[in-house]
């Protein structure tokens, strides 16, 4: 059954709003579900617990998504994809209801991309910084050389570049996504309310296997892939480039200003069939109303609120 109302008031503080949260692990053709829905509860639960401390929506977005970061069963920080010359470029956004937001795109090199993203919000004038120097400056803020390469996607590299060797098409043109598969589609992301009613998003991928080196996908694009204001939040996952074109995470959020999560998420799923674009949305709206939806094979996702824990 479909995550939907969520009651404004907690039980245990009658000045507060009940806080909710609902992350994603990434939207396609996943290889091992079991895996991906311990993920995701793990990285909802994680997030909840800073709610139900009194911690803030931004907070507990970005815990959930370090969460996921950490945990090599998902395509973002350890764990990524590789590019066509089997490298790993991150990309992550953060975004809060007050339209404050960092990003980072093709960093290298880092455990926790999302991290770096919340450090340019708060530490600095700019919104988006991308390779070298997003490195640099994630350098100066402390954080150490990491190398996010696992076995599997190495592995899962070769076996790949074996494939596109036997064809005649560059893996570089349009055929890539066909070749590369849903597999390819993951993203994890988590959007929150907090007892204050706060809302924050945050979004964090390793991006389209085999792509090439320097391309950006809809995550740290304010308004594609991540997304807050005054009447929602949203993460969005799947086909980045369609994704870009929809603008689907600032549409999704405008809906909500008249009506609930759910029915947002619904329509602008909707609306990505009717125009080609694959993918999947979370989404929370100003009364604490969570929604979710895809077109892709599947989606990992969890949500913990007032009526506990669902894990799908």
């Amino acid at each position: 059954m479909p995550a939907g109302e969520e009651e404004e008031m907690s039980p245990q503080r009658s000045n507060r709003l009940h806080p909710g949260i609902i992350v994603h692990g990434g939207a396609g053709r996943k290889l091992d579900m079991r895996a991906h829905r311990r993920g995701v509860r793990r990285a909802a639960l994680a997030g909840y617990r800073i709610l139900l401390d009194g911690g803030s929506a931004l907070d507990a977005v970005v815990a959930a998504v370090v969460n996921m970061e950490d945990d090599a069963t998902f395509n973002c920080g350890t764990g990524s994809a590789l590019t066509l010359t089997g490298t790993v470029e991150m990309d992550a956004a953060v975004m809060t209801d007050d339209r404050r937001c960092g990003a980072v795109a093709a960093l290298e090199r880092v455990r926790n991309p999302i991290l770096v993203a919340r450090k340019v919000m708060e530490r600095t004038d700019h919104v988006f910084l991308v390779g070298p120097g997003a490195r640099r400056f994630a350098r100066r803020m402390g954080f150490t050389p990491y190398d996010p390469i696992v076995p599997q996607r190495r592995k899962q590299y070769r076996e790949m570049m074996e494939r596109l060797a036997q064809g005649r098409n560059p893996p570089y043109l349009p055929h890539l996504t066909t070749t590369a598969g849903e597999m390819s589609l993951g993203t994890v992301g988590a959007v929150a309310r907090d007892g204050e009613g706060r809302l924050a998003a945050a979004t964090s991928t390793g991006a389209i296997m085999l792509r090439l080196p320097g391309r950006v996908g809809d995550t740290p694009i304010i308004g594609a892939g991540t997304y807050a204001d005054a009447c929602g939040a949203v993460s969005a996952t799947g086909h980045g480039e369609q994704i870009i074109r929809l603008v689907w995470a600032a549409r999704t959020a405008q809906l909500m200003r008249r009506m609930t999560a759910a029915r947002a998420v619904r329509l602008a799923v909707e609306l990505a069939a009717e125009n080609g674009c694959r993918g999947g949305l979370i989404a929370i709206d100003r009364r604490g109303r969570v929604g979710y939806g895809f077109n892709t094979r599947s989606m990992s996702w969890a949500h913990a609120g007032r009526r506990g824990l669902e894990v799908f």
